[in-house]
């Protein structure tokens, strides 16, 4: 009946209405600094099994196919991409691009993943304690900490992580830290919070800390900055897709509403 058909076109348009909340999200975040995209991944639902295949008539031969009627689909997750960024030279000293695999690691509150998150985001800055911090409304704090001196002249950040100060009388610079970068096994499994920070989830696995330029990790560059990877041609011809899509899914229910309306006019025949 006509009523599969209205039920599963149903599933299509909330299934693409998500896609648009996903896809819209993107393009808004097209210039987010560290972004990466998200993807929608669709599934089918169960199916109706009207007729098994295989089945012998009693001739012996075999059915070929079954009958199966599906009833819809859904999203069964959204997917991280987490390719790289566009590097952006930006010459500021606390701006840091990671080149190759890599999170930078921040404090959070502590009922967030345990007290620390998450990020590709590279524009850092100082707060009034000299730290390093993300340049962003909260300010959460570089972890491990790295307090620069007032009094520093410079600041040079070493491919390794290795963070140097030069200070007024000193010939050779001060060091001060290392930056160090986590990896994890599956980084789409990170769960995203905002403010672009991720933390750890069953699906991604533990922090696997470590220096830039070891163990896979990428190194650091400074005076850089990692756009979003969000390719705007990409998700505008998504977009396009999406919404006739969703017009298709629309007009099968209007069609199975005209098969029910004739079906229902038959008794008066």
């Amino acid at each position: 009946m006509a009523v599969v058909a209205l039920h599963s076109a149903s599933t299509g348009l909330s299934a693409l209405s998500t896609e648009l909340d996903v896809i819209a999200n993107n393009l808004a975040n097209v210039n987010t600094d560290g972004f990466k995209a998200s993807r929608a991944n669709f599934q089918d639902l169960l199916y109706e099994e009207k007729a098994q295949p295989g089945v012998e008539n009693i001739n012996g031969d075999q059915r070929p196919t079954g009958l199966y009627v599906g009833l819809g689909t859904m999203i069964s997750g959204t997917q991280l991409d987490f390719s790289m960024g566009p590097a952006q030279t930006t010459e500021r000293p606390l701006d840091i691009y990671i080149d190759g695999p890599g999170l930078f690691q921040v404090e959070v509150e502590d009922e967030l993943g345990e007290g620390l998150a998450y990020t590709r985001a590279g524009n850092f800055a100082v707060n009034a304690d000299g730290e390093i911090v993300m340049a962003n409304d909260q300010g959460r704090r570089l972890e491990p900490a790295i307090q620069i001196p007032e009094e520093a002249d410079g600041v040079e950040i070493l491919a390794d992580g290795t963070v140097l100060v030069s200070l007024p009388g000193e010939i050779e610079p001060q060091e001060l830290g290392n930056i160090e970068l986590a990896l994890f096994i599956n980084p789409a499994g990170l769960k995203q919070i905002g403010e672009n920070l991720y933390l750890p989830s069953a699906a991604s696995g533990e922090a696997q800390l470590g220096e830039p330029r070891e163990g896979g990790r990428g190194a650091l560059r400074q005076g850089f900055l990692e756009g979003s990877n969000v390719d705007p041609v990409v998700e505008l011809v998504n977009l396009i897709k999406t919404q006739r899509a969703f017009e298709l899914n629309s007009q099968s229910i209007q069609a199975a509403d005209e098969v029910l309306q004739t079906v229902g006019q038959l008794r008066r025949f």
